[in-house]
């Protein structure tokens, strides 16, 4: 198997944890990677009541506590996917830093849709947010189970950011043996730029075409550079948000850009990725680069 690049998944004790390491080891056996299961622990920074600042917990007791939970995120992960390779560490530091750091090695980084300890709120929060707008790799959230046999869908809206998410999702949907479904969404009027004019009159039927040809160029190509891969698109009037965070519903993964521009008008988390963080009904991958 190959080790480099592992898959890379933080953990703090919560179910939403566990999950997370499942999800990852299925990820990991799926690229034919290792895994790397991370705790990040910082003392000072665990909530505590004002006034009930508890005593500092001997050093024994820190390193017992910190290593439940790397060895039951790893009894669960091996169980979800025995054929994987996995090692693990508790590493000091804040939970965001510590993971910004890993994913300058990491194929893809891992986290779950909630948390508490020493990732305290690992999604929904600061750190989600942080690590999705900065990790040097993709970061996928594990949301729900998704749909088994649903397809992976990719938001699309021309940018460069989208095109990554396009190959990202493609080199998903091929591993995981299903279809793609590219997705653009427009809005009539169209989104327009700051100082623009807004036309007079819009023709919606020639906005709806060039919506479509846009879509159709951002997926061309993705079936001769994945052969047997089905590539469905869908064009659809209304707000991205909206329409992604439905079809999420039918599908395996969710694949978004961390920003775009178009159907996707500034999505840079805090917009359109950032309400997919908690409304998507499936597994949710952000994009900023993609590693070989």
């Amino acid at each position: 198997m190959n080790t480099q690049a592992p898959v890379l998944v933080g953990v703090d004790g919560s179910e939403s944890a566990v999950q997370a390491a499942r999800f990852a080891a299925r990820e990991a056996a799926l690229r034919q990677r290792s895994l790397r299961i991370v705790h990040a622990f910082a003392w000072p920074a665990m909530q505590v009541p004002m006034g009930m600042a508890p005593a500092v917990p001997p050093e024994g007791e820190i390193e017992r506590y910190t290593r439940e939970i790397v060895d039951s995120a790893a009894e669960a992960a091996a169980k979800a996917a025995p054929e994987v390779e996995i090692t693990t560490q508790v590493v000091d530091g804040p939970a965001a830093p510590v993971l910004l750091a890993e994913s300058r090695s990491a194929a893809v980084v891992v986290l779950g849709d909630q948390g508490f300890g020493p990732i305290s709120g690992a999604l929904i929060g600061s750190v989600a947010s942080q690590v999705a707008t900065h990790a040097e790799c993709p970061v996928l959230v594990a949301r729900g189970e998704g749909v088994a046999d649903g397809p992976v869908i990719v938001g699309v809206d021309g940018s460069e950011l989208s095109a990554r998410a396009v190959e990202f999702a493609a080199d998903a949907a091929s591993m995981r043996g299903t279809d793609l479904l590219a997705v653009h969404t427009w809005t009539h009027p169209p989104s327009i730029g700051p100082g623009d004019m807004q036309p007079l009159v819009y023709d919606v039927a020639a906005l709806q075409t060039e919506e479509e040809a846009l879509l159709a160029e951002s997926v061309a190509g993705v079936q001769d550079r994945h052969p047997g891969l089905t590539v469905r698109q869908l064009s659809v009037q209304g707000r991205a948000t909206k329409v992604l965070t439905e079809e999420s519903q039918r599908g395996q993964l969710l694949v978004v850009g961390a920003r775009g521009r178009g159907g996707f008008t500034g999505l840079l988390l805090g917009s359109v990725s950032n309400a997919l963080l908690y409304r998507s009904q499936c597994p949710l991958a952000i994009v900023r680069v993609v590693k070989d």
